[in-house]
């Protein structure tokens, strides 16, 4: 049979073996060439992150911790003794929330004298006008309301501390005078008539009607202001309340005053003249706030059931006006502070998430109906007396930082920064910042909160994250 090519590489050759390896290996040789020179490479280089290890210290080494899962307690409190002297804006009547109760507001001022009158030669008074700047009324505008002005007996000082509940001396002189009608939610520049009896009253003695400079804080100097102490400013209560605000802090020396008296006059020869009393002066004419808050007028199924008992309620709330506030209690931070293994540690992010609730019974508008910022404080230890500082993520940082503002689109919840207040916590070897921490409203708002709390569906949170070296 012939013999095909092909079938040649079938024959039993003892040399076939051999060839088909060299010819694999001459294949193969190139790669484990190229895999061995990887190999010892790669021995021979050591870890970037770990060069010079055996030289650094383990203390040199950072760890970066993130968490959200630490606990955050809530309380209500209230204290109805807050120091209100000197504020930016004054409240006068009567609001009422279902929840909160009822809120009273007035305010005690001193009056500035604006001319010198010891040598004026008026004989009688013709007509008192009040004239005022109402900066918000909201209410029942319709009725008719009685503003209440009442004597003081003490003057007041710029330099003292006054409180929302502070016991106002009256000599028993007071006037009662009918408001021309309101517009809600509106400036209202109006105009009141006052009795003439106030008017004779101020001017009864001319050699009292002067002001003295008093820049000099020791010395106590008799004129107009102690002849005249003030005035303490009340809506008389009604059926149908309104509550008012206004300022009658002291302008600026540029400024204009919106909100005074004026007594008018004539002499002997029926020569008329005009004297302006003022309560928001170009100097700094004293005046204090006063609160009242009676959480008992609340709806009986609204009303606030824990305040000041440290009860962990699932909700906490903050009101304006100087009314109940939160306190917030996270235990991990003491705990923190006294480990010595947080001795070396640097605050990347520490944030408050806590959520509001809305009341849908009463269609509130998110954006609307709640406070357009919260504000978050500490207690100072002094040794002998607490104190009470605004964090200093809001103070040192700035408001833009310290955030606090409502987010009204996903979250539902308050947003507040305080990694520089915790930053500094941990650094105060004096003991002197301490975590207890209070969240509030300012007495200028508008609006008041409820806020999820303790075992609430809705959780606070803390996020936490530091660096620890």
């Amino acid at each position: 049979m012939p013999t095909m090519n092909f079938m040649t590489r079938f024959y039993r050759n003892p040399i076939l073996p051999g060839r088909l390896i060299s010819e694999n290996i001459l294949k193969v040789l190139p790669i484990l060439l190229t895999a061995g020179v990887l190999f010892i490479a790669t021995a021979c280089e050591e870890n970037p992150s770990k060069i010079g290890a055996g030289l650094l210290p383990g203390s040199d080494y950072v760890t970066i911790k993130s968490t959200d899962s630490i606990t955050v307690k809530s309380y209500t409190m209230y204290n109805d003794s807050v120091r209100s002297e000197n504020p930016a804006i004054s409240y006068l009547g009567d609001m009422y929330d279902p929840y909160f109760g009822t809120t009273t507001g007035g305010f005690v001022s001193q009056l500035w004298l604006n001319t010198n009158m010891t040598n004026e030669d008026f004989i009688a008074v013709d007509s008192v006008k009040l004239y005022l700047r109402l900066l918000t009324v909201k209410g029942d505008t319709t009725s008719k309301h009685t503003l209440k002005m009442s004597e003081i007996s003490q003057r007041i000082y710029d330099s003292l501390p006054y409180y929302s509940n502070q016991a106002v001396p009256l000599t028993g002189d007071e006037w009662n005078v009918e408001l021309p009608t309101l517009r809600a939610d509106t400036i209202n520049d109006i105009v009141v008539t006052i009795p003439n009896t106030f008017g004779e009253h101020l001017t009864r003695d001319k050699s009292m009607l002067f002001m003295k400079d008093s820049s000099n804080k020791k010395i106590i100097l008799p004129d107009f202001r102690s002849y005249f102490a003030g005035l303490s400013f009340q809506l008389i209560p009604s059926s149908n309340p309104v509550f008012i605000s206004l300022s009658v802090a002291s302008v600026t020396s540029t400024g204009t005053p919106v909100d005074y008296f004026t007594v008018y006059t004539h002499n002997g020869v029926q020569v008329s003249s005009s004297y302006d009393f003022l309560l928001g002066a170009r100097h700094i004419t004293p005046s204090f706030n006063l609160f009242k808050h009676d959480f008992s007028t609340a709806d009986a199924d609204k009303k606030i059931q824990h305040i000041n008992d440290g009860y962990a309620d699932k909700v906490s709330y903050l009101q304006n006006m100087n009314g109940v506030y939160t306190r917030i209690d996270i235990p991990f931070l003491k705990a923190m502070k006294s480990d010595p293994n947080f001795k070396n540690v640097a605050i990347n992010k520490a944030r408050l998430i806590i959520p509001f609730v809305v009341d849908t019974t009463k269609e509130i508008i998110f954006a609307k109906t709640i406070p357009s910022i919260v504000y978050l404080r500490y207690i100072i230890n002094t040794g002998y007396k607490h104190y009470k500082q605004v964090v200093q993520d809001y103070l040192d940082v700035g408001a833009t930082f310290y955030d606090g503002k409502p987010d009204t689109v996903t979250s539902m919840s308050y947003n507040i920064n305080l990694a520089a207040y915790l930053q500094k916590y941990l650094n105060d070897a004096t003991d002197t910042i301490t975590p207890s921490l209070e969240l509030f409203l300012l007495s200028t708002s508008e609006y008041n909160a409820i806020l999820a709390a303790n075992n609430n569906p809705k959780r606070v949170k803390f996020e936490f994250t530091y660096t620890k070296f």
